[in-house]
């Protein structure tokens, strides 16, 4: 067994505007289950997109941007339906800045041997096989674009902006998430950034330079995106998974009101997901829940208990070719911020 042939047909990341879900969002509002809750989060973030006053938050947790969904995430900036977006560092470094530079996602599966695999330098998640001397590459990248910084601290929105800048010079890929939230002035935030390929590559830039390095403040992350909550008229999330970044989004909420401000509980909210809830956890807990914490409005809201890449793009193709998104202003959040 080669690598090569482990390393053979790249993933590719579903377009949805080249199909229109629809009639098969419509003929699932008039089915049960899943199927029915799917309906009924397409059609929450269809309000979402057409309350003119609404920002709307997207949060990634997860590996749906390895699997398939990398293009949807980008194009739901460019067609204005995301005005932040709050994620893990493996979406945002390891998946999507990776690709940037002109590296893949492969077709793999769970019976290879992971002994083999770790022999040959494939990292696996799930059925889905990655170049760990590529990935390599990508840390060694955010080290060269840490060196080249001012030695002080920056939130994970500043040094991502950063990235966008280098990216608009030398992407292989053009069409990234970080390039296009770069282009849009649209704020991305990772919480647990050093959890990720950004880590590695920041070990390393602080480790040769011990007097003077770039660091990254989260606190300054909890602060800034809090301040978009307490500008914005009203807002609503889009959940992909959840951890960090959902609470993290949520939380705002709270922290607003820590400050002596007092702002609108998040109006809309979706979450699709696996997560089970008797451990009273699911990725942070439902959004019902989080309304006890006075987060979540209960009005607008839906659980999706499904795996995103068999439903986001359908949600997303549906609101797409509805054409909504056209009359939405772009919000411009980072511009808040001075950039």
């Amino acid at each position: 067994m080669k690598k090569r042939d482990l390393l053979r047909n790249p993933i590719e990341h579903i377009d949805i505007t080249s199909f229109d879900a629809t009639p098969v969002i419509k003929a699932m509002g008039r089915m049960s289950f899943s199927s029915r809750d799917t309906a009924r989060a397409a059609d929450i973030f269809m309000k979402m997109l057409g309350d003119r006053e609404c920002t709307i938050m997207l949060t990634l947790a997860g590996s749906s941007s390895a699997g398939g969904c990398m293009q949807v995430y980008a194009d739901m900036i460019r067609y204005r339906m995301v005005d932040v977006v709050v994620a893990t560092g493996a979406s945002i470094i390891d998946m999507d800045f990776f690709e940037a530079l002109g590296f893949r996602h492969y077709e793999g599966g769970q019976h290879v041997p992971d002994r083999t695999l770790r022999e040959l330098y494939i990292d696996r998640i799930y059925d889905t096989f990655i170049d760990e001397e590529e990935l390599q590459v990508c840390d060694m990248t955010i080290k060269k674009v840490a060196d080249s910084m001012d030695p002080r601290p920056f939130s994970s929105r500043e040094f991502i902006r950063e990235l966008g800048s280098f990216l608009i010079r030398n992407a292989v890929k053009k069409e990234s998430l970080i390039q296009a939230a770069f282009e849009n002035d649209v704020p991305v935030f990772c919480p647990a950034f050093s959890d990720s390929s950004a880590g590695f590559g920041l070990v390393k830039h602080q480790w040769e330079r011990p007097e003077k390095h770039v660091s990254i403040d989260s606190v300054k992350d909890f602060r800034e995106l809090t301040m978009i909550k307490m500008e914005a008229p009203t807002s609503g999330l889009l959940m992909i998974g959840g951890g960090v970044p959902k609470n993290f989004a949520q939380d705002t909420v709270v922290c607003a009101e820590i400050l002596g401000r007092e702002v609108p509980m998040h109006r809309y909210a979706v979450q699709i997901t696996v997560a089970d809830v008797r451990d009273g956890a699911c990725s942070s807990s439902t959004l019902q829940e989080a309304s006890s914490w006075g987060k979540v409005d209960t009005a607008f809201e839906q659980m999706v208990f499904a795996e995103a890449t068999t439903v986001l793009p359908l949600i997303v193709s549906y609101a797409w070719h509805s054409g909504i998104w056209k009359e939405r202003p772009q919000r411009r959040w980072s511009r808040l911020f001075g950039q």
